[in-house]
């Protein structure tokens, strides 16, 4: 018997085999694949399936991600050191770039949401989509095992590491902030969460970043991690710092 109604249905089962097939993988049990696509905010809405979200998975799907692209990149850039091997492995495994890999993928046309998720425009938000991203990786693992998840993984990683090596990513502030902070005055930004405004399932947040004693923000985002990106970003380009014309 089915975990979900949802995997009984047959719309439902339609909808993962189409995934199935856009992603090139199958699925021996198809509750793990759904499980994965369940949020947290469909959970909190039914007593039935109070447990049932792909918070586990996603965690699970985390650690397999890390290990398949730090295995890949140890072996495929022998000549850089492991400050290169992480900047990169940072980037490809990002929130911005596993969203864009899971739309890619149509990972947003299978999610399950709250009503309130649903409305707030959930479907299209980068931590939902990468966070279910990770959840399809740890489902995959647990049905088929590590050497299909390996294939999956770096058929979707190594065209983004490419991109890294070129420098044709979103540029990650937050790093970039740190790591010039670090070298010129031996002190790393300090985040601070300035307020959160709006309902539980669509908050806003406020964050600054103090650098050297000077306050840049309050820069907005949906979820801690984008105020922050977007707080460092803001202070990165009112610094302007002499490096950067250089590259």
């Amino acid at each position: 018997m089915s975990l979900f109604p949802t995997t009984s249905s047959k719309d439902r089962k339609t909808e993962l085999n189409e995934f199935q097939r856009s992603a090139g993988i199958k699925f021996k049990n198809l509750d793990l694949l759904d499980l994965a696509f369940h949020h947290r905010s469909f959970s909190n809405e039914s007593q039935q399936h109070v447990r049932l979200n792909n918070e586990r998975l996603e965690f699970l799907g985390d650690a397999v991600l890390g290990m398949v692209t730090a295995s890949h990149l140890y072996e495929s850039m022998e000549d850089k050191p492991e400050g290169d091997l992480a900047k990169t492995k940072a980037v490809v495994v990002s929130e911005p770039v596993l969203s864009e890999i899971a739309l890619r993928l149509g990972i947003d046309k299978c999610l399950i949401l709250g009503k309130g998720e649903e409305q707030s425009g959930g479907r299209k938000k980068k931590a939902i989509l990468a966070d279910a991203m990770e959840a399809v990786i740890g489902a995959y693992y647990l049905d088929s095992g590590f050497r299909v998840t390996q294939e999956f993984v770096l058929r979707n990683i190594v065209p983004e590491i490419a991109k890294a090596l070129d420098n044709r990513h979103i540029r990650d502030y937050k790093t970039l902030l740190q790591e010039y902070f670090q070298k010129k005055y031996k002190v790393c930004p300090v985040y601070e969460l300035v307020k959160k405004t709006g309902p539980e399932h669509d908050r806003t947040f406020w964050t600054n970043v103090i650098l050297n004693g000077v306050t840049y923000g309050p820069a907005t985002g949906k979820n801690k991690k984008e105020a922050e990106q977007a707080a460092a970003k803001l202070a990165w380009e009112r610094i302007n710092p002499p490096e950067e014309h250089e590259k």
